[in-house]
């Protein structure tokens, strides 16, 4: 019930409004976020991999509504794998992009916008020698997401999919995805999603997503296992071991400012580890998700914005 509650509140924007301006909410974002600018990112990007770690960087933003604003966020993008590739970053760090961030919700030609300017940043990307990989929003954009996937893959072969466990349809996704070459990032997911599409309870996310890890792991792709559950973690080590995985050809994935000591001890076992990193001003939607997965993160969100934080 609380979950469902934060995530109705990220939609409200007079909470928002209050949110974002409460005196002690910059210290919490700076918890989860790598700060509003590029050079930010960067050097939040710098650090991490001098520590041994892989990046992806979001620059957040979703639901964009004017043509204008989706030109600036894949720019946005451009110009940060660009200074990856000059700070000899790139072999280390990806992007992740929404594709709502870069025009899929605008009327009429929203879609071909998105994957027009998704293909720009997939350009970028490949000059640099990295790759990007396509976040997953909520389950209505699910087959346009897809759709733009299987477009930018027959020039990007490498462009990275997300699937969420808690959706019915998560399971034939990771078959139809399991492939040679394919790169799936498998997380249980972070939106108000009804029964009709998505499971309720945390038992059943929990058991979809070891069903839907077995695929992945069993097939011939790249899986990215997102997840900072403990029980998930070993059931997902475990896996790995009883399918033959070595340390090169999966990885896991957790979100900056999460579990910071897990990450340690994967990457310090020989884990490859990827810290999943937000930037930019937009941050307030994915910090109510962050605070509806995990009490904790709701305290210190309460705190900041009494101005305690």
């Amino acid at each position: 019930m609380l979950r469902r509650a934060l995530l109705t509140v990220s939609a409200n924007p007079a909470i928002k409004n209050l949110a974002t301006t409460a005196p002690g909410i910059s210290a919490l974002v700076t918890k989860f976020a790598a700060g509003e600018t590029t050079h930010e990112a960067i050097g939040v990007t710098n650090e991490l991999v001098s520590q041994g770690f892989l990046v992806t960087l979001d620059h957040l933003g979703e639901d964009t509504t004017d043509v204008g604003t989706a030109v600036i966020i894949r720019d946005a993008y451009v110009e940060l794998l660009q200074r990856l590739g000059r700070a000899q970053l790139a072999r280390h760090a990806e992007v992740s992009v929404k594709l709502s961030a870069v025009g899929q919700a605008l009327p009429g030609d929203g879609p071909q916008i998105a994957t027009d300017h998704a293909r720009r940043i997939c350009e970028v990307a490949r000059d640099v020698g990295t790759t990007v990989t396509l976040d997953m929003e909520d389950h209505t954009t699910a087959d346009l997401t897809l759709s733009t996937l299987a477009q930018l893959r027959e020039d990007f072969p490498h462009t990275g999919a997300v699937l969420q466990a808690y959706l019915h349809r998560t399971e034939a996704d990771c078959r139809d995805l399991s492939n040679a070459g394919s790169r799936v990032r498998l997380c249980k997911g972070a939106y108000n999603e009804p029964p009709s599409v998505a499971f309720q309870r945390r038992d059943e996310v929990d058991l979809s997503y070891v069903r839907c890890l077995k695929v992945l792991l069993q097939g011939e792709g790249y899986p990215m296992i997102a997840t900072h559950d403990s029980r998930l973690i070993s059931v997902a080590e475990a896996l790995c071991t009883r399918y033959g995985r070595k340390p090169d050809d999966h990885e896991f994935q957790m979100l900056y400012g999460v579990r910071r000591r897990e990450q340690r001890r994967l990457a310090e076992a020989g884990k490859q580890v990827r810290v999943y990193v937000p930037y930019g001003s937009e941050w307030y939607g994915y910090l109510v998700r962050r605070m509806a997965e995990r009490p904790a993160n709701l305290m210190l969100g309460i705190r900041a914005m009494l101005g305690r934080g």
